[in-house]
């Protein structure tokens, strides 16, 4: 689940309102995020997750001429108060024959009251901050994310805190019974009998930091720049290929008269042909990131992961040495912090050096020359990018999962939830099919219930009945694509 902190900065993005607010994840980025910091992220290897926000030390002032202004801000004060009392009793075994019985009652008290300011930029001020060039000669920073090929954005707004909260998180369960992973966001292990345990956490939160921010992209051309103030669903480049440049703005025509729908404000040139909904190899650009697609849906999903698994083409050892990599990082949290470094390591060539099974996984990659541009690199980032969107309590349920060899079965399941629910933009009730849930049984079945858990669906403990949570997509599709990955590599 969600530290308390991020689960503070979620609800306060939900009841601002506004689409283009990110809630900040960790109190040490909430200290490192101000306006005008510079944020960095390099595209997903997939349309359908996107890869972290990465807040750098350094502002857009640091990378233009000095100005004597200091940039106008307008802002808007906000007091937010939140108190959760979370009471809940359960009996009983999960439904499809699982083995699976506890009873106790679990309650939870939440409160937070935060005193914020909304800081923002006009419009006019980015105008006058336009007119500043970059400094020569470039600075090491800008050269340094042009040769990683990395994407740059400023923030433009932030949410901010002119109070120091503390966030208190106050839980207790009081369980009997047989169980595995309950759930609830209390009581997770394996155990029998009874007792009643009780937490209690509080968070100070330094006055200043940032709770939540909005940013936007930021594109170099030469000594000039520009941010791009509409929102695409796919980063556009940061440094652009050649040199570039802008297209002339052609007159604006007003329509006096009006439509039943509504005209294009910005017309672009027809499709001469129409875009073919069947990935193949030629899709595959040189990332081995597939080409964007007309619009994106579960068929889609499929389709990319089938054909990342289908252009590695790995040998049954190399399969079996990294499922087995994979399987101790997944089960030792300080294994797993060498995923980022493993993902940074395989974008150079030639490769660095690494210890442990992220250095494993490496050495066994570079006796691999049969595809240099779309091989199973390609297919072990993708498959890095999907675990690193999930949370630590997934990663450990993934490895009992691979341990249990029940990843298959965990896919189809994923599948069947994701595929009817995929364009749904609104909290709606839907049961898992209960054909998919009877194979897993027992631990198996709690295992599963905690993955879909932590992906933010409602889920409920002795029922096959969930609730869809639109947010729940991404996370969701990032599992669909790691089980994919990983029950291919079990196949050994």
């Amino acid at each position: 689940m969600p530290s308390m902190f991020e689960r503070t900065t979620k609800k306060l993005v939900k009841e601002i309102g506004d689409q283009e607010l990110r809630p900040v994840k960790t109190l040490l980025s909430a200290t490192k995020i101000h306006r005008f910091s510079l944020i960095q992220r390099k595209k997903a290897r997939s349309w359908f997750w996107q890869r972290p926000d990465v807040p750098l030390d350094a502002s857009l002032m640091d990378i233009l001429e000095p100005g004597s202004s200091v940039p106008d801000a307008a802002v808007v004060s906000v007091l937010f108060s939140d108190t959760e009392v979370l009471k809940q009793q359960a009996a009983g075994s999960m439904n499809a024959g699982a083995e699976v019985g506890f009873s106790g009652e679990t309650a939870a008290c939440q409160e937070s009251s935060l005193d914020i300011q909304i800081v923002s930029t006009p419009h006019e001020t980015w105008t006058e901050l336009q007119k500043r060039k970059l400094l020569d000669p470039e600075p090491a920073l800008l050269k340094q994310c042009r040769e990683a090929g990395v994407n740059l954005y400023v923030v433009t707004d932030t949410v901010e805190l002119c109070n120091s909260p503390v966030l208190p998180d106050l839980s207790s369960a009081n369980v009997s019974g047989k169980f595995f992973f309950p759930l609830n966001i209390f009581v997770k292990g394996e155990g029998q009998g009874g007792g009643l345990k009780v937490r209690e956490k509080k968070l100070i939160v330094p006055k200043g930091s940032v709770l939540a921010y909005t940013r936007k992209q930021l594109v170099f051309y030469g000594r000039e720049w520009e941010i791009l103030h509409i929102g695409y669903s796919n980063d556009q480049e940061t440094f652009p290929a050649g040199k570039f440049q802008k297209k002339p703005f052609q007159q604006p025509e007003i329509l006096h008269i009006g439509y039943s729908n509504d005209q294009e404000t910005f017309p672009a040139e027809r499709i001469q042909e129409p875009i073919s909904l069947k990935f193949t190899k030629r899709d595959l650009n040189h990332s081995g990131r597939i080409q964007e697609p007309i619009s994106l849906d579960f068929r889609l999903l499929q389709e990319e992961v089938s054909q990342n698994i289908k252009a590695a083409e790995l040998s049954k050892d190399m399969q079996g040495v990294v499922f087995s990599n994979l399987l101790a990082m997944l089960k030792d949290r300080e294994d797993l912090q060498d995923c980022k470094p493993l993902q940074d390591l395989m974008d150079k060539e030639p490769f660095g050096h690494l210890d442990g099974p992220g250095g494993t996984i490496l050495t066994e990659l570079q006796k691999d020359s049969c595809h240099p541009e779309v091989g199973s690199k390609c297919l072990i980032l993708y498959l890095l990018e999907a675990l690193m969107v999930l949370s630590d309590i997934q990663h450990v349920l993934l490895a009992q999962s691979m341990e249990k060899r029940i990843l298959l079965l965990q896919r189809d399941l994923v599948g069947s939830i994701l595929e009817p629910n995929f364009n749904c933009s609104e909290n709606t009730p839907f049961t898992l099919q209960p054909e998919l849930l009877a194979p897993l049984q027992g631990e198996g079945l709690a295992i599963t219930y905690g993955l879909l858990d932590e992906c933010g669906l409602e889920m409920e403990l002795n029922s096959p009945r969930s609730t869809w949570d639109p947010e729940a997509k991404e996370p969701l599709s990032a599992l669909y694509g790691a089980l994919s990955v990983l029950s291919q590599l079990a196949e050994v």
